[in-house]
This record gives C-alpha cells, structure tokens and sequence, in this order.
C-alpha cells in the first residue's frame, strides 16, 4: 500500500496524471509526502545554485590569479629590463668615471712649464780703431722653451723640452731653430742615486744657473764663450747625500751637444760634486773627450779637457736675499785639431745680486777670459753686465741691463761679432714663465 502511495506522489511530484481512482482516502499522505519531496528538491537546487556560485567564484579568482600572475610576470620581465638597463648604465657610467679618474691622474702626475727670453735694446760696437762696424738695436726672443714633465710611478719619470733659440752664421741672426733639448727616461732609485737616458742637463752649466739666477740676462762664461753646454745625449747618474749636503752627478755622452746628437767613436765625461751647507756653495767639476768630433771620417781632435771650480753664498743677510759668488775655469785643446799646436783657456766669473725691496733686485757680473793662452797670448775679453730688475709677479721679471764687451788682440767670442773690439748694449731685458 505505502509503496502504491509514493509511486503515486512521485507522479503528482513529477505532474503527471494521476488517475482518479489512484486518489483514495490516503491523499492527504500523499500530499504530504510530495510537499516533502518538493522542500528536498527545493533544497537541492539551492546546494547546486551554492556550488555553482562556489565554481564560478574559484573560476573568478583563478582567472583573477592567473590575470595577476601575467601582470606579475610582465612586472618581473620589466623589472628584469630595468635592471639591465641600470646595471649597463652604471657599467658606462663607471667606465666613465674610470676613465675620469685615470685622466684626472694623469693630468695630477704631469707638469706642464714654459720660458721665454726676450730683450728690447740697442748696440753699439766699435773695431779696434774706433770705427763704429754696428750701430741697431729692437726687440728680440732669444730663446722659448717647452716642458713636459711626467711621473710614472714613484721610481719613472720623464721629461721632454723644446728649445727654440736664435740661428747664428758668420756672426749674423738669420732665424729661429727648433731643438729638443732634453728628452730623458729617468729611474729614481732613491734620493742618493738617479739615472737619466737620453738628452739631459749636464752636471756643471745648470747647477750654476740655479745659484747665479739671471741666466735670462746672459749665459754663464763656460756657455757664453763656447766652453761648455748646459745639455747632451747619453747616460746621466745624480743624486743627493746626507739630506742634500752633498750633490753630485757624472754624465756619459757624445759630446756634440743636444743641437748636434751624433754617433761616435769615443765618450765624453763630465762631472761635478757640490757641497750646500747654511747658504754656502761649494763645487768642483771637470770635462774629457773629443767634444763629438771623433767621427769616423773626420779630422783627428785632440782630446779636450776642462776643470771648474765654483764658491757662492746664497741666503739671507739680516732678512734680505743676496747672492754673490764666482766661478773659474781652464781648459785645454778645446777644438783643437790633432794637428794644430797645442792650447789653452782660461776664465772666471763674478757675480752679485741683492734684493733689498720686495719685487726689485740689482745684480752684477764681471768676466774675464783668454781663450788662447799659448797660441794668441794676448786675446782676452772682458765682460760687465749691471742691472735693476721688477717682478711685478712671480712668473715675470723685467730688468733694465747694461752690458760691455772689451776686447783685445782682434778677438771673436761672447756676444762681440767679427772685427768688433767693444760692444756697448742698454736695453730691457726680460722673461715669463710658466
């Protein structure tokens, strides 16, 4: 019967038609049984509608996920590229700087220095009869040069100097030349010893500028007057004892000068040792060899020697500057050919300067000098320079100069040209450097 009942109530539930007789006194069951079975589909349907939200809610936030992870990916790939693009700009930027800083360095270790000589003057010279053979004067550069200085590391440098100076033939300017002057490698191996290859000072005509200090007004007797040269090509060895006490230095070299660098068959030497203590100056030098001339093909030289001897003081006195000190010399068979007699020269130099004013200084300088004194007995010249200099900054000095040259036996040497016995020059003499 109860099964009877439920198929019926499962075809009213599904809307079927029920027949008539199927209806009996049990309807109200049955009825009940139907609003029970439409509260569990009810129920039903509402659990599907919850999964279904359920379902479309996970399928929302895993598209959202998914949507998220794109964006985070695209986030990490731009990030990526960022990154790179930081990193090879501050790669370029380091290089940069590298390349700054190694600029800047070297910029730090090198030194750049210039010098210029120059007058505005007039001259007058006199033969031995007293006829005016030169009566000009102007304005002249007589010598520029270059400088470069740089330092490799704390043992390496190197130096290289242009030079241009005025061309002499037969006593006349005919124009400016260019040399190198210096051009050295130099290994400091320590304050006490120094080796320079190349084109470098020589020991003697450069230690003695320093201390006479008006090298711009005229060059020292050795170099005025052809016995000497403040620079050559070949071996140099340097150096400072006892905290600069003593100095020294021993050059090997061609003996042609650094106008004239050339190979030859021997090696000349020159040396010098100098004592500085509280002010005074104290030195010794000496020169041997062919000067250069001994070149294969060339006419025999005697070998040429020289001796220098220098003593100055250069301080303070009572807090002014003031220098004042002299230089002697001899030399034998000076460019003297193996063939010719035998000779000798012989010279010193005087010299004083004193600053009483800040910015003005006056100096003076006396030569005197035989340069023949076995072969023309009677040829000597003699030198008087006098002058007031202004340094209106450090790096100029302006001078008004009086110089003479007086000659005897019909000599050519210094500044004096052919068939001149005196020589009388006033002008403004003066240098700027850098």
């Amino acid at each position: 019967m109860t099964s009877r009942i439920s198929v019926l109530a499962m075809a009213a539930a599904c809307g079927w038609a029920v027949p008539a007789q199927a209806q009996d006194s049990n309807g109200s069951a049955i009825q009940q049984q139907l609003d029970a079975m439409r509260q569990q589909m009810a129920q039903m349907a509402g659990q599907i509608a919850t999964l279904q939200a359920e379902l479309d809610q996970a399928q929302a936030k895993a598209a959202s996920a998914q949507a998220a992870a794109g964006t985070a990916t695209q986030a990490a790939l731009a990030a990526s590229d960022a990154a790179k693009a930081a990193t090879d700009t501050a790669k370029a930027t380091g290089d940069k700087a590298g390349a700054f800083a190694s600029a800047a360095k070297w910029a730090a270790d090198t030194k750049v220095s210039g010098r210029m000589y120059f007058n505005l003057s007039s001259v007058r010279a006199d033969d031995a009869a007293g006829n005016t053979v030169e009566n000009d004067g102007g304005f002249q550069v007589t010598r520029m040069y270059l400088g470069v200085d740089h330092k490799f590391s704390d043992v390496f440098s190197g130096n290289v100097t242009m030079d241009v100076s005025r061309v002499d033939n037969a006593g006349k300017n005919v124009g400016m030349g260019f040399y190198l002057k210096k051009a050295y490698l130099e290994a400091k191996l320590n304050p006490a010893l120094r080796f320079r290859l190349g084109s470098a000072d020589m020991p003697w005509i450069p230690y003695v500028e320093g201390i006479y200090g008006y090298r711009h007004i005229e060059k020292l007797i050795t170099d005025l007057d052809g016995f000497g040269t403040s620079a050559d090509w070949g071996v140099h060895a340097l150096g400072d004892i006892a905290g600069g006490l003593i100095s020294y230095q021993v050059s090997a070299v061609d003996g042609g000068g650094y106008r004239d660098p050339k190979f030859t068959q021997a090696v000349d030497v020159e040396g010098r040792v100098s004592l500085k203590y509280h002010g005074f100056n104290a030195a010794v030098g000496g020169y041997t060899g062919k000067l250069g001339n001994d070149v294969q093909g060339a006419p025999a030289y005697r070998t040429a020697s020289r001796f220098n001897a220098m003593l100055a003081y250069k301080d303070k006195v009572a807090g002014v500057p003031v220098t004042i000190g002299g230089e002697y010399f001899t030399a034998s068979n000076w460019k003297v050919l193996a063939a010719a007699p035998e000779d000798r020269a012989k010279g010193y130099s005087l010299f004083a300067s004193v600053a009483p004013l800040a910015k003005w200084s006056a100096f003076g300088r006396y030569d005197w000098i035989k340069p023949n004194e076995k072969t023309a007995p009677l040829k000597q010249d003699d030198l008087w320079i006098l002058g007031l200099q202004y340094s209106p900054v450090e790096i100029v000095d302006l001078a008004l100069v009086y110089k003479r040259d007086d000659a005897d036996g019909g000599l050519k040497i210094g500044n004096l040209g052919t068939g001149q016995a005196t020589r009388d020059e006033i002008g403004l003499y003066g240098q700027f450097r850098f």
